[in-house]
């Protein structure tokens, strides 16, 4: 894949791409997505000027484009939309397991390189006892 600068030029305004990949994706090794964002953030001069455009989301226990067993199920283009028409890149991404029509677990898919961080109380089911956080 190309780099996204070389693919839009010299700004990211006014394109967007939300990219996500699942951690246990058997087909594409998840290190080909890190390690894109990463040109990208190279290309492009840093995370400051990538920001506002892309995000990666990386999905615990996700098989290939879906499917395996962490919550896989989520809302793209409901994020993307709130992104593009509102202004208000995702923070975060709620995922949800559902097995025989009933949701077992939500958790929050984060903006990589932060990771679910489990607040420590609650259910470790629920997204609620969870947040967003850049791992020390």
């Amino acid at each position: 894949m190309e780099p996204l600068g070389s693919m839009w030029g010299k700004s990211l305004r006014s394109n967007w791409l939300l990219q996500y990949h699942g951690w246990s994706d058997q087909l594409i090794s998840p290190r080909n997505s890190i390690n894109y964002y990463k040109s990208v953030l190279d290309t492009m001069g840093g995370a400051s000027k990538v920001d506002e455009s892309y995000r990666l989301f990386m999905v615990p226990g996700m098989a290939h484009c879906s499917g395996g067993d962490g919550p896989n199920q989520f809302d793209t283009i409901g994020a993307l939309e709130q992104w593009v028409e509102k202004g208000k890149p995702p923070g975060q991404i709620i995922a949800s397991r559902i097995r025989d029509g009933k949701t077992e677990r939500t958790q929050p898919l984060c903006p990589y390189r932060q990771v679910a961080t489990y607040k420590g109380t609650g259910s470790t089911d629920d997204a609620a006892n969870f947040s967003c956080l850049v791992p020390k």
